[in-house]
């Protein structure tokens, strides 16, 4: 981010100032915006300042790019603002909170199949980078430990991974001095592929991953297919490499609506996953979760132990202090919820994307890339030359309120550019309906009148999964 480089004498111009809006309620003074003021003001003055600013922010229910969670329900919201002042670093303090997060660390370690026999292992993080990160680390210090053990050497790791990751795994490999393998997409194929991965791997790879529910496309990568490959590989060479999956979204998506899809740790070589609870794990940000399949995945070296009512607890977090309160709401969601509940919800997404995607397949403009049968995300394109572009169509519906992003596939696809649609708890049917009559508004007015030059930033980074 770029900031504005402020100078005093700046401040007395009208833009570096907050004018009075509310003159004879406390505010007779212009406020400075990028100095802290001099003087205290009332808290309603202050309230009604950031409020009124707040309110050029867009509409969050209708922002169809975001995977995270923007609605909640009262219940919810209020054992959040009860708990925001607990620090979940802090487990000595707040042993209820701590307590909290190790039942979801086990529920989740059962909903993912990892062997019954074990404890939960795994812990919350502040959003899906950070999980992925633990992760990847843990890769990392396992193949280093088998790499000692042969008496190799362990300066060269790399990590085989698809085009379509998430940017936190390019910032894993850049941070932890690893060398990315990136699989480009090819032809009509989206996503990693099992033979592409098998040729990527030797003995210097710490892991491959796998995404439920890739950013680009909303597919999820063929896991089961990737652990066949591996298996075949690992038994060839006496290698192992693992797999960790990125389930961000997915994670909370499959166990539910497609619950006979393999691809957790009913896998031999699925070792670690994470996901977002504030994606579809249906918490407000920001919650994430990493599980590994057992205690024997997670290195030694990794743990650091706090006092916790007079013994100790393991704590693996990159983090330190943050707020408790969106564990607290995800243990309420799944008390809440349960799995049926989970399901309900979830299904109810993917028919509204699915009938989305279904009805913009019909229109004469566009065509699908993917259609939301994977988790409740869809994507489409321009169908042929009609002298505008996807960009011209999100800027339009910008307009009504809507938020569609649209962007360019990453390297050997950099010439198709779509358009996604986010289907999450909280968008209805009714608001499909009117997402399409603006759509074909927007359509009818583009053909009829096409821009003179094309919205396409040529430079513009592909759109990264938030975390």
């Amino acid at each position: 981010m770029i900031h504005k480089k402020i100078k005093k004498d700046d401040l007395v111009s009208g833009k570096d100032i907050l004018q009075p809006t509310y003159a004879r309620r406390g505010l007779s003074r212009p406020v400075p915006k990028y100095e802290i003021p001099d003087d205290e003001m009332a808290a309603t003055t202050a309230y009604n300042i950031v409020h009124d600013e707040l309110m050029l922010d867009g509409n969050s229910r209708l922002n169809l790019a975001t995977f995270v969670t923007t609605w909640m329900e009262p219940e919810a919201r209020a054992l959040m603002s009860e708990t925001f002042d607990k620090n979940m670093i802090d487990k000595d303090e707040y042993p209820q909170t701590a307590e909290l997060e190790m039942r979801c660390v086990n529920m989740l370690s059962r909903l993912w199949n990892a062997p019954e026999e074990h404890e939960g292992c795994g812990c919350s993080t502040i959003g899906s980078s950070e999980a992925a990160m633990l992760g990847g680390m843990a890769l990392k210090w396992k193949w280093r430990e088998r790499m000692r053990a042969q008496g190799k050497p362990t300066d060269k790791p790399n990590l085989v991974l698809g085009i379509d990751v998430q940017v936190c795994w390019e910032k894993f490999c850049r941070y932890w001095e690893i060398e990315p393998r990136l699989i480009p997409m090819d032809g009509d194929r989206y996503m990693i592929d099992p033979e592409d991965v098998v040729k990527m791997c030797d003995e210097n790879t710490i892991g491959v991953i796998a995404i439920m529910g890739t950013t680009f496309t909303g597919q999820y990568e063929p896991v089961e297919a990737i652990d066949a490959a591996l298996e075949e590989l690992n038994a060839k060479t006496g290698w192992e490499i693992p797999i960790h999956v990125d389930a961000a979204s997915g994670g909370f998506i499959a166990p539910f609506i497609q619950p006979d899809l393999k691809w957790d740790f009913r896998l031999k070589w699925v070792k670690s996953i994470n996901t977002s609870g504030h994606k579809y794990g249906l918490v407000y940000p920001g919650v994430g979760w990493v599980i590994w399949r057992d205690w024997k995945e997670l290195p030694e070296d990794l743990v650091f132990k706090v006092n916790y009512l007079g013994g100790e607890m393991p704590t693996f977090a990159l983090n330190f202090s943050r707020p408790g309160n969106q564990v607290v709401a995800q243990y309420y969601n799944f008390l809440r919820l349960g799995r049926e509940g989970y399901r309900r919800i979830q299904q109810a997404s993917q028919d509204t994307a699915l009938f989305l995607s279904s009805s913009i397949a019909k229109m004469k403009s566009f065509e699908l890339v993917s259609d939301g049968s994977d988790i409740p995300v869809f994507t489409f394109k321009i169908k042929g030359n009609l002298g505008f572009t996807v960009f011209d169509v999100s800027e339009a519906l910008r307009h009504r309120g809507w938020l569609v992003p649209a962007y360019t596939l990453p390297p050997n696809k950099e010439d198709v550019a779509i358009l996604r649609i986010v289907v999450r708890e909280g968008f209805s049917r009714d608001m499909a309906d009117l997402l399409l009559e603006d759509l074909e508004r927007v359509v009818t007015t583009l053909e009829k009148d096409p821009p003179r030059s094309s919205k396409q930033p040529q430079s513009e980074e592909p759109v990264r999964r938030p975390c």
